[in-house]
């Protein structure tokens, strides 16, 4: 007797709604996906309980005729896939014919929906899987879905659900997440008869991320422009890494529209970050990846949370490289608002109307429409470099290790060398490290330790990718006694560390001899620098790449730099702000520490209450 069975429908179905059904929300994300590839722009949801009870979505999408109500119910039933091969080039969100089966087969589900055409709709009404009736019925153009008692007819999975204001928490994000996706669709849900979400068609993107995130600062704005070769455009908007928290699951995906978890995507921002944002921070935003749905296949989860890239490194790489750029491209408009005049409160409200604000700039910014900004302009500031702040002139580009070890060349900024400062007035220092000036009504507070570390860390950044950093020979030699483990890094690190400016041989034994240390270190002490770079290798694993050139490139321009309680002299920190200016990349420390805060009036005056 053969032991091998055919499942009875019923059961199948059930077995399949476990796959795509795994809680209230997979309904809605389900259900919201259809309403969206049936063109609607407005979209209501509503639920009661946790989700069990009741959900309901209404929308005004194209509808359907009573066929397709009746085919809906029907397993595999799909309008998305004209061809067969079609399910490698899918552009809806829904196209496998599951959703509406596989929830029927677990709840009571009606639907209500008509064509735009059609003078009257169709209403079809199902019990666990068993349609018992369907009927002609007036309705509004669109499609209504009703799903009620989910799981009443396996109470072993509901048991699985947590407490209803989890599983609400779920639908709400779920929600949010494809009004991001879909800022040109609004988007309503009611819990219990309570409005909690209302995105109308008027708000953008940044003014909905805005709401979701409670953030009411400006976002830098992602884009890389065009499609390339490889037809894949990259957009979306990030949260200023200072203004990030320790807090995960801020970043929302999206491929296609599609909502999505994504390791590879994740880990490409986190890259592209790299150096702007501190340890245990983590990016928060939007980040959106178009390309040619051959490029991506979106059936490799029941669910449709996941895809796979058919060339993940090209997607990370251009991923992390936009990401980065817009890091790039926000120090020059945050050049201007630091260092440029602006007008103090003595110079006359005439004064302040006839001159523009060009900070921040809409190509490089998004804000609220509340937001206000400073005004500015170019001006100059003299004054030479001085010893620890002397360094050879900014180079004609950039170069960024990428990911991949590959080299990308950004321009210079445009006319930096030209913005000098001398109408920022220097008010004092404090504890040694913050240098306190004043620019209009403005106050800047500039921490000497971590804006020193980052302009070291660029020179040293691009001297090694030019080839090698420049070295000093040492008046004295420095002998070294290290553990067997250090002089063996030592050996397999020996040519890296050469082109990173340091020159050492060996002694016999465990012995070295440091001979020169790069030019850079300033009065580090050559020992304690060459012991660190080799703890950082021990670190990494050994394994090299941008990842680990960047730790000890830190590592180095941390060293060297000026410290807290070293006295600057006023011309030396004339210079270092004068350094800031050209540099291209001054915001950030390279461990993610901001450089600079600005305190405007506004702020001060809240401070003491009078506002």
């Amino acid at each position: 007797m053969a032991k091998i069975r055919i499942l009875p429908e019923h059961l199948a179905n059930q077995i399949a709604a476990g796959e795509v059904v795994e809680r209230p929300a997979s309904v809605v994300k389900e259900l919201l996906e259809n309403s969206l590839d049936a063109e609607a722009d407005r979209i209501e949801v509503e639920i009661e309980g946790s989700g069990t009870r009741l959900i309901r979505i209404a929308d005004n999408g194209e509808g359907m005729d009573e066929d397709d109500v009746l085919m809906s119910f029907e397993r595999h039933g799909t309008s998305k896939l004209t061809k067969d091969d079609a399910v490698f080039e899918v552009r809806s969100l829904g196209f496998r014919g599951e959703a509406i089966p596989s929830i029927a087969s677990v709840s009571t589900l009606n639907i209500v929906s008509r064509r735009r055409e059609d003078e009257l709709g169709t209403a079809a009404f199902s019990s666990f899987g068993s349609i018992k009736k369907v009927h002609e019925t007036g309705a509004a153009a669109g499609t209504i879905i009703e799903v009620k008692n989910l799981f009443g007819n396996t109470p072993a999975r509901k048991k699985f659900l947590r407490t209803a204001r989890t599983e609400v928490a779920h639908i709400d994000d779920t929600i949010k997440s494809y009004a991001l996706a879909r800022p040109d669709v609004a988007f309503s849900l009611r819990v219990n008869g309570k409005q909690t979400i209302q995105f109308d068609q008027d708000l953008d993107l940044a003014q909905r991320l805005s709401r979701l995130l409670k953030y009411s600062g400006t976002f830098i704005k992602i884009d890389s422009g065009p499609p390339g070769p490889e037809s894949i455009r990259v957009t979306g908007l990030l949260v200023p890494p200072e203004s990030t928290q320790p807090v995960a699951g801020r970043l929302r995906l999206f491929v296609n529209n599609r909502v999505i978890k994504d390791r590879l995507l994740g880990h490409a921002v986190n890259e592209g970050l790299r150096s702007f944002m501190l340890k245990g921070r983590y990016p928060a935003g939007v980040i959106k990846v178009d390309l040619p749905p051959e490029s991506v296949d979106v059936n490799v989860h029941p669910a449709k949370h996941e895809v796979r890239f058919k060339d993940n490194r090209t997607i990370h790489q251009i991923v992390s490289n936009t990401v980065r750029q817009a890091m790039l491209r926000t120090q020059q408009p945050l050049r201007e608002h630091l260092f440029s005049q602006a007008p103090s409160a003595e110079a006359g409200q005439e004064q302040r109307q006839s001159r523009p604000a060009p900070l921040p700039s809409q190509n490089e910014f998004v804000s609220r429409p509340t937001d206000q900004v400073g005004q500015g302009s170019i001006y100059e500031l003299s004054g030479q470099a001085s010893s620890p702040l002397e360094v050879a002139e900014e180079q004609p580009h950039l170069t960024v290790a990428t990911a991949a070890d590959e080299t990308v060349h950004f321009p210079a900024t445009t006319g930096t060398a030209a913005v000098q400062v001398e109408n920022l007035s220097l008010v004092g220092s404090f504890q040694d490290l913050y240098i306190f000036c004043r620019n209009g009504d403005s106050l800047i507070v500039i921490d000497q330790h971590a804006a020193h570390e980052r302009l070291l860390y660029e020179d040293l950044r691009k001297q090694y990718l030019q080839g090698r950093i420049a070295s000093q020979n040492l008046l004295f030699p420095v002998t070294l006694e290290l553990t067997v483990y250090q002089s063996q890094l030592v050996e397999a690190n020996l040519e890296e560390l050469e082109n990173m400016g340091f020159s050492v041989r060996d002694f016999g034994a465990t012995t070295w001899v440091l001979s020169a240390v790069p030019a850079l270190a300033g009065s580090s002490s050559p020992q304690d620098l060459f012991l660190d770079i080799l703890e950082r290798f021990g670190s990494e694993g050994g394994t090299a790449g941008s990842g680990r050139l960047e730790g000890v490139l830190a590592t180095m321009a941390c060293k060297a730099a000026i410290k807290s309680g070293d006295v600057l002299s006023d011309s030396e920190i004339k210079a270092l702000l004068q350094r800031m200016v050209k540099a291209d990349l001054f915001s950030h420390c390279p461990h993610g520490r901001p450089v600079v805060k600005v305190f405007n009036p506004v702020e001060i005056k809240k401070w003491f209450h009078r506002t």
